[in-house]
């Protein structure tokens, strides 16, 4: 048996090389830099129009807003449920410790790019969504990949496969990095930190506190999920705002013990993203090569941008123009990667176990816990308590998000009654990641989360005509004043037609 999974694993760790890092960050790097090119640099030329239209409309009260249980807010609050997990802690510091202080700023230049493509994901979501048998607002790439990408001249047949093919892949991912992974890693850092004290003990082969923690975690989950779309929506409304500043606020009270390493950090973070090179005395630090390719990694990773999975939540705001919900897009992945992965990365650049000068990690350093370590080394071991407590959060929410996105895709394969199946198998799973001690599960799942990526992008690309054509609209409207007719739905258009 252990031969036939060593198998499985070597066979995935291929596939998942190929998608990921043979073809897969070229694509998302290169989409991201077509539709910022054909939107004009959209994210920088209207910077003013979306701050105003996302942030500064939180507090407003949206006049012309479609009938929906949900707000454009609470859908980027769901969205960012789903998209700020572990990752955003463990995989900068992985990037740091394999690229140096330099992968920050190709991060950076990774997520600029990326707000073009959550823009155009959330824009085409809007525009091809439509309601289901109980009157939600449902949307996701693959009903712009059958709809859209199915309607070109090209792409009848290949269109509804895609569809599919994107659902498919998004239930089995939403098993493992929704999911298992997620829970894996709160489950161990809370029975470290909060119940280190109480000796183990097993059941059924597996440990018994982690069991525990599973069940409850299982219960509390089951309560937010089994009441649908509307309660998980005023969860994340409620829980993600706060543990993201919650996460920023403790970062700037730690980085304030560092104050003086600030202009070190961003020079070595600047200098060591084009002049990775041997120093004098032959010592030898990271490669611009290495610092490009780990900081595009984490900056395409970490916001989700290009896989399509947030249009599931972002398609069931009570917004009617498509423009308007891309422009959240564009602010999910500021928060996402510039906000909490810059805080990540300052917390662990000021740790001293990373050289600012050749960027290399201290021998014996672990990127799955460095930023762990940074803040217990400053505050004991409430700094172990923040950090447990906040790697909690951002696994919770994501096992949240996600189920949301699991769920829609089973309603676009099996139709609506599959969802309490999908949920309730959902719910188990929790409990087999909580125990769980290889990788294997959620490692494949990370594989069909790269597969997820594919039939996206393509629709992204193919699409593009009809998303520069909705943005221009909306612009000659509501910048250039023009009385043209709004385009707000492929539906409404095909009832023109």
């Amino acid at each position: 048996m252990d031969t036939i999974f060593n198998y499985i694993a070597e066979v995935n760790s291929v596939i998942n090389d190929f998608i990921w890092v043979k073809i897969g960050l070229a694509a998302l790097i290169g989409s991201g830099l077509f539709l910022t090119l054909i939107t004009r640099f959209f994210q920088i030329s209207h910077i003013k129009l979306w701050i105003s239209s996302t942030l500064g409309s939180i507090f407003k009260k949206n006049k012309d807003s479609a009938v929906s249980p949900i707000s454009q807010f609470q859908s980027l609050c769901t969205a960012l449920a789903a998209t700020i997990g572990t990752g955003n802690m463990a995989g900068v510091s992985a990037a740091i410790v394999m690229g140096g202080p330099g992968a920050i700023f190709w991060m950076w230049i990774a997520a600029f790019l990326g707000m073009m493509t959550k823009f155009a994901e959330e824009v085409l979501g809007l525009y091809f969504r439509r309601k289901n048998s109980e009157g939600e607002w449902t949307g996701g790439a693959m009903y712009y990949l059958k709809d859209g990408v199915g309607n070109l001249k090209y792409g009848k047949k290949i269109g509804p496969i895609l569809a599919v093919l994107f659902a498919l892949f998004t239930m089995i991912a939403s098993f493992g990095i929704g999911n298992m992974s997620q829970v894996n890693k709160a489950v161990l850092n809370v029975k470290e930190v909060f119940f280190g004290w109480i000796p183990d003990f097993t059941v059924w082969g597996v440990s018994g506190i982690c069991l525990i923690l599973g069940i409850i975690l299982m219960i509390i989950t089951a309560f937010i999920i089994l009441g649908g779309l509307k309660r998980i929506a005023n969860f994340a409304e409620k829980i993600v705002p706060f543990m993201a500043v919650f996460y920023v606020i403790g970062s700037i009270i730690l980085l304030i013990f560092h104050v003086d390493m600030i202009p070190d950090i961003f020079a070595s973070i600047f200098r060591l993203a084009f002049t990775g090179e041997a120093l004098a005395g032959g010592v030898v630090g990271v490669t611009v090569q290495q610092a490009l390719i780990q900081g595009l990694k984490r900056g395409a990773f970490s916001n989700e941008a290009g896989l399509g999975s947030s249009v599931m939540a972002h398609s069931a705001s009570d917004a009617k123009e498509p423009v308007v919900q891309g422009m959240w897009g564009i602010f999910e992945v500021f928060v996402v990667t510039f906000i909490i992965c810059t805080m990540s990365a300052l917390v662990v650049l000021s740790s001293g176990y990373i050289d600012l000068n050749t960027g290399l990690a201290m021998e014996g350093v672990s990127d799955a816990t460095l930023i762990s370590v940074a803040f217990e080394d400053v505050f004991g071991y409430l700094g172990a308590a923040f950090i447990a407590i906040a790697t909690f959060l951002f696994a919770f929410t994501t096992l949240v998000g996600w189920s949301q996105y699991g769920a829609k895709a089973t309603e676009y394969v099996f139709g609506i009654k599959a969802i309490k199946t999908y949920k309730i198998v959902y719910l188990l799973v929790i409990v087999f990641g909580a125990v769980m001690t290889s990788s294997l599960a959620w490692d494949i799942s990370d594989t069909f989360n790269g597969f997820m990526m594919i039939p996206n992008l393509i629709g992204l690309l193919c699409l593009s005509p009809l998303l520069i054509k909705i943005v221009r609209n909306y612009l000659d409207r509501h910048l250039k004043g023009k009385d043209i007719e709004p385009l707000l739905s492929y539906f409404d258009e095909k009832t023109k037609d």
